[in-house]
């Protein structure tokens, strides 16, 4: 089976899935099923004196694999509304879905199958007992979904599946998905002490406990070296604007809806922050501009936030508070190919810090068919930058897809999708050509002629936000974080009481040294002091008994690669230090 038919083949068990649970469940009311990254779901409404679990989906998979068998075509047909209504006249969210489709003023169509036939758009298998192996997918798991992702309606049942190529490909990201589990960056984050939510504080409100917090600040200090040394200006900006000036920028009314509702004050709105861009389109409108300042790169890591539907939430990967690694490029559009392409290379050289092995840049695209709905209306620009950018990936050799209907409503941009090291993709950074917004905030610089130019704007997070990169990150290094990244780097444990007084020594010399060193103290025994140890995943262990008093040393031991020997104060020090700044 070819990768491009597995949307297809996802989505057609979605409606399998639907028909066999309607089947077996009389009585139960289908809402929605897409296909997603790993099979497909679809959410059912059960009767009240029926509730599903994970027993039960043998049971239902037994019977869609009953109903593939006689899946041999899907067919279609275009219905009136009220030929749509009546077919769905018992399920209300079919109704209210049929209502969206006609305000919108699209088609109505009808997909059948076998003896189930659903509200759809389509993209289908055309045969699906002949292209769908039965051993290729099953179904994982049941969980609570709020229709629509809102908690202002109905809970509803959400079943899962799994769907692949082949038995194989399916067996593979079965043993992947166990190595991630283990790996699940809210138990390791628990485990670690990185972050915690509070109910008083609010949902996908992250607060960062004090070893999350000493990573954050690595990260902080790589991104910061990495830009000052690449020029760029560091800038601060408040959490909250007035309504003007989103209105100026076009994200109300284009992203209103992932915006926290307007805070009335002093007769007028203000928005918290959904996005720095805005606010340093005005740092630059702050001064006269001319060529000879251009290109202008304004970094900062700000706090953002995103009203995140409660059903979307999940632990660091998404929140409605983050901290964004943003920097906006303002250039002529002679200086786009280098500073867009610098952008991508940067990338690539934290590739290389993270161990980031495999990666992929996503290229959006604007759709023509929906210009001044969800894109900019302005054709020619959108061919110029698009053609502009897909350049840059040509010539500067980096893996890329095109994705059409995906751009930003002011420009073309780039996902970057990598890999941890047990194989699971994510979406982390981006890197955006804005031709539009500059136009809106009356952004001129002078030229050489001395006439005034609108700059072209690169929007660029290479780190993405703190908290989704943290959770990749978590889950890439299965919490043994590197020396440099680690909340704790270095553990002393001295075997007794009698060598306290070593270990309080080199305790104070790595602590002034700016390492974060913790010593067992207590008096618990040393094998239980080793134990707790590992568990902390301290990089490295600093080992104090006799013999090592005896000769004026200290035994170094590695978390990953074991015992490294005795070595003075002075050469532990230095070993450390080497390390922690080459970040290895």
């Amino acid at each position: 089976m070819k990768n491009e038919q597995l949307p297809n083949i996802r989505h057609t068990l979605a409606h399998l899935l639907a028909s066999a649970v309607l089947d077996i469940y009389p009585g139960t009311k289908n809402t929605i099923g897409p296909a997603v990254d790993d099979g497909f779901y679809y959410d059912f409404e059960f009767p009240a004196d029926i509730k599903i679990s994970e027993k039960d989906l043998v049971n239902i998979e037994k019977k869609m694999k009953g109903h593939l068998k006689s899946w041999t075509k899907f067919t279609h047909k275009e219905v009136t509304e009220s030929e749509a209504k009546e077919h769905f006249k018992d399920n209300p969210y079919k109704l209210e879905l049929i209502d969206e489709i006609i305000k919108k003023g699209e088609k109505i169509t009808l997909y059948t199958c076998g003896n189930f036939t659903d509200l759809c758009r389509g993209g289908h298998s055309e045969n699906p007992a002949k292209e769908i192996p039965h051993d290729s997918f099953k179904l994982s798991r049941v969980a609570g979904a709020y229709w629509r992702g809102s908690e202002d309606n109905k809970m509803l049942t959400r079943i899962y599946g799994l769907a692949f190529g082949s038995k194989l490909e399916l067996d593979d990201y079965e043993t992947m998905r166990v190595e991630a589990e283990k790996r699940d960056h809210r138990k390791i984050g628990k485990e670690m002490g990185i972050y915690t939510f509070d109910e008083d504080v609010g949902p996908g409100l992250p607060l960062w406990l004090p070893n999350g917090t000493a990573m954050i600040e690595e990260l902080e200090k790589l991104a910061k070296e990495t830009e000052f040394k690449m020029n760029y200006h560091r800038v601060r900006t408040p959490h909250l604007a007035k309504e003007s000036m989103y209105k100026m920028s076009g994200h109300l009314p284009y992203y209103e809806e992932s915006m926290f509702p307007p805070m009335e004050y002093e007769g007028g709105k203000y928005y918290l922050k959904a996005m720095n861009c805005p606010h340093h389109h005005k740092i630059f409108s702050a001064e006269q501009r001319s060529y000879k300042n251009l290109p202008l790169r304004l970094a900062e890591y700000g706090t953002c936030y995103r009203h995140e539907k409660s059903g979307e939430l999940f632990g660091l990967m998404r929140v409605r508070m983050m901290q964004m690694n943003d920097a906006h490029i303002y250039c002529t559009e002679e200086q786009f190919a280098d500073e867009f392409r610098a952008v991508n290379e940067m990338y690539i050289q934290y590739f290389k810090i993270f161990g980031v092995e495999k990666y992929i840049m996503r290229f959006s695209t604007h759709d023509p068919k929906r210009l001044g709905e969800k894109f900019v209306n302005d054709p020619e620009l959108w061919k110029k930058t698009e053609d502009m950018v897909r350049q840059v990936l040509i010539d500067s050799k980096i893996p890329y897809i095109e994705v059409p209907n995906e751009a930003a409503f002011y420009g073309p941009k780039i996902d970057v999708q990598v890999w941890s090291a047990i194989g699971r993709e994510f979406t982390l950074a981006t890197n955006q050509v804005d031709f539009a917004v500059p136009k809106r905030f009356s952004l001129v610089y002078t030229d050489n002629e001395g006439k005034e130019r609108t700059p072209l704007c690169i929007h660029r997070a290479p780190l993405g936000t703190h908290e989704r990169f943290m959770g990749f990150l978590i889950e890439h290094y299965g919490g043994n974080m590197p020396l440099w990244l680690a909340p704790v780097q270095v553990k002393v444990i001295p075997v007794s009481e009698a060598h306290h007084a070593k270990a309080i020594e080199i305790h104070d010399l790595l602590h002034s040294n700016m390492i974060r060193v913790e010593t067992d103290l207590s008096k618990d025994g040393f094998g239980k002091k080793i134990r707790q140890a590992k568990v902390s995943r301290a990089p490295y262990f600093i080992i104090v008994g006799d013999k090592d008093l005896a000769v004026g040393k200290a035994t170094l031991e590695s978390r990953d690669a074991g015992q490294i020997g005795q070595l003075t104060e002075k050469e532990i020090l230095e070993k450390l230090l080497i390390e922690i700044k080459e970040r290895k």
